[in-house]
């Protein structure tokens, strides 16, 4: 099963940084919505280290 994270960063500083990490951490599927923000697909057992992930490079995430 997979999850979707939408995560937005202010100004957009650090999405582009968060979108490599997140793809080296072998997301799903990660999508740059241009506006300082991503929409990350991850399997259930990567959650809590997209999450992390997502914070720690200065984002907001918000699950759905």
């Amino acid at each position: 099963m997979t999850v979707e994270i939408h995560a937005t960063f202010p100004g957009g500083a650090g999405a582009r940084e968060a979108e490599l990490k997140l793809q080296a951490l072998r997301a799903v599927r990660v999508t740059d919505g241009g506006d300082g923000s991503l929409t990350i697909t991850v399997g259930d057992d990567m959650i809590d280290r997209a999450l992390h992930l997502i914070e720690q490079t200065g984002g907001m995430p918000d699950t759905h």
